[in-house]
């Protein structure tokens, strides 16, 4: 498995991060992709390694943390890393109004220069969405130009949002929310192709049932994967084998 979104460099794992990449390597998990919250978070990245998974970090600046970041060197300091061999994805990013709207027009122009370095590197962006779903559509609908490809991260829109992110160039990334008994997202994913989507966990956020509640890690995927497996009447390993390539093929590892 995958986990395309996960930052497992956070302070919450600094006391039992070895047994946490443990359960992850018994779970099946090879690989996870860090998105960034700002670049402090950069260092944090760099600091881990493991000999059974691999650690691909992202740069970039959370829509909850623009105030302040933003400065006039910024597009500069984010396009330097992501043009780095060792970087793999422009975010995470995108819009937030569930906090405040007090930021919308800084939220947008940071979101802009993501999309700006991810087609120049050539490189998925990391798309954050809550509570502005038609905003964000609409800011990425004007920004694809043919050369912006990324995830929707924690994909928790309608069968009509998820077909025209697909259509715009976005896969959509499917967490603990799916999980959820009424979340709803269950029944949308089901009228979606699965050959767009790719596992992810937003550790230590969100964890899928039966660990809802608890901080959320990569070995826990495991509930998510068997839930598409469920959706898509196919074995567990199909869906991780299909979800695996795709996001391969997304993060250029094939």
């Amino acid at each position: 498995m995958i986990d395309t979104h996960s930052h497992i460099y956070l302070e919450q794992f600094d006391e039992d991060r070895e047994e946490v990449m443990a359960r992850a390597v018994d779970a099946g998990v090879k690989a996870i992709f860090m998105p960034a919250i700002d670049f402090n978070s950069i260092e944090q990245m760099e600091r881990l390694s493991h000999p059974d998974v691999d650690f691909y970090k992202m740069a970039g600046i959370h829509p909850c943390d623009v105030e302040g970041n933003i400065t006039k060197n910024f597009e500069q300091e984010l396009h330097e890393f992501c043009l780095r061999d060792d970087f793999y994805g422009v975010g995470e990013t995108g819009l937030d109004y569930f906090w405040s709207t007090d930021h919308v027009e800084q939220q947008k122009k940071s979101l802009r220069i993501h999309c700006k370095v991810s087609k120049t590197v050539q490189k998925p962006i990391i798309l954050h969405n809550r509570e502005s779903t038609t905003d964000l559509l609409d800011l990425i609908e004007e920004e694809q130009d043919g050369n912006l490809t990324g995830i929707w991260h924690c994909f928790n829109g309608t069968v009509d949002e998820g077909k025209r992110a697909i259509d715009m160039g976005l896969h959509l990334g499917i967490g603990g929310v799916v999980t959820f008994k009424n979340g709803g997202v269950d029944k949308t994913v089901a009228h979606l192709p699965l050959d767009k989507m790719v596992l992810e966990t937003d550790a230590p956020y969100l964890s899928p049932t039966p660990k809802r509640g608890k901080r959320n890690e990569p070995a826990f995927m495991k509930f998510t994967a068997q839930k598409l497996a469920d959706i898509f009447e196919l074995s567990l390993e199909e869906v991780v084998e299909k979800t695996s390539g795709v996001a391969e093929e997304l993060f250029g590892l094939r």
